[in-house]
């Protein structure tokens, strides 16, 4: 497939008419609406690199008070200088990661997602076709890396797995990738990006 058919499957991916993902997809106890949920954005940032699509992850420093050492997408709540979620996911890339705001053609963005602790995540699918030089913000990134977009893109890749927090037991999408444990709220919009990509 060539960049040029891949992209023009991401945006068809996008206009896919599937419900949004929630943390609460596979367990029960949902929040009413409104419930007092931060916005934020997270980019979701495919690579067209030696002839095939990857997409950019990033492993959180391990000292952070929240999701230390996990795998995550670039990005974080909207502050208020941002514009809206697009405005934060890019933002908060450049910072995490360097990639420019400019090299980021955005091709859309992904149903919201609600997690569990109390964030309402726009995911923002961006196409990178430029080569930059990445670099991990030491203050809260310690690892920038990539995986085949074929890789997260297979719905049979992904299992479902479970863990006690706060007391209660909770199921949780995974996508493992080489020494990446991806899973959790990550690994959720990718499901939903994967259903999207083969629907």
């Amino acid at each position: 497939m060539t960049a040029a058919e891949t992209r023009d499957r991401l945006c068809r991916a996008l206009a896919c008419d599937l419900p949004p993902s929630s943390d609460y997809d596979l367990n029960a106890g949902k929040p009413p609406p409104g419930a007092g949920l931060r916005g934020a954005g997270v980019l979701v940032p495919v690579l067209w690199r030696d002839g095939a699509a990857r997409l950019m992850l990033t492993k959180r420093a391990s000292h952070l008070a929240q999701h230390p050492g996990q795998i995550a997408f670039p990005g974080g709540k909207i502050e208020p200088d941002d514009a809206d979620a697009t405005a934060a996911a890019l933002r908060e890339a450049w910072e995490e990661t360097g990639l420019p705001p400019a090299a980021v053609e955005v091709l859309g963005c992904m149903p919201v997602h609600e997690t569990v602790t109390g964030y309402e995540i726009t995911p923002v699918l961006g196409w990178v076709a430029d080569p930059f030089d990445a670099r991990p913000e030491p203050g809260e990134v310690a690892e920038i890396f990539t995986v085949p977009l074929a890789h997260v893109a297979d719905p049979a890749l992904y299992a479902v797995q479970s863990r006690l927090w706060r007391g209660r037991e909770r199921r949780y999408f995974t996508v493992p990738y080489g020494p990446y444990y991806i899973w959790g709220a990550t690994a959720r919009i990718l499901r939903g990006l994967a259903d999207r990509l083969t629907a």
